[in-house]
């Protein structure tokens, strides 16, 4: 049985493929988890043509999958950390592992959850969501 792992990401418009990269590469590192491991990207449908995460998905050769608010909010109660600021913006309580926790579940076909909880930079969140009971 394979793994799935999901990197969830939000960002302001503008942030940049480095930025982005930065920031997981800094939270898988502190986590002990290898970006070779991901199976793929999540955020947003808001955010489905922002430059840098389709960069980023493109120089990684990960699928980015992005969702509603609506599909967001179906996971809502497994958040770590609720946003009003977040919500006003997107109409859901956080991106970046809502995101990674749809699409973990999705992809596995069974429940996931949150191995890496939101990781935050000026520019973008980050979480990491899977179905692995070996990872942190």
């Amino acid at each position: 049985m394979s793994t799935t792992l999901v990197v969830g990401l939000g960002c302001r418009r503008g942030c940049s493929a480095s930025l982005l990269r930065e920031l997981i590469d800094r939270s898988l590192q502190a986590h002990g988890v290898a970006i070779d491991e991901i199976t793929a990207l999540a955020s947003i449908d808001q955010k489905s043509a922002e430059p840098g995460l389709l960069a980023l998905a493109a120089q990684l050769d990960l699928p980015l999958v992005c969702f509603s608010a609506a599909e967001l909010a179906e996971v809502e109660a497994l958040l770590s950390h609720r946003s009003a600021v977040t919500f006003a913006h997107t109409g859901c309580q956080g991106v970046a592992e809502s995101a990674a926790l749809v699409l973990a579940q999705r992809m596995a076909g069974r429940p996931a959850k949150l191995l890496i909880r939101r990781q935050k930079s000026q520019q973008a969140t980050f979480a990491l969501a899977g179905d692995a009971p070996n990872h942190p």
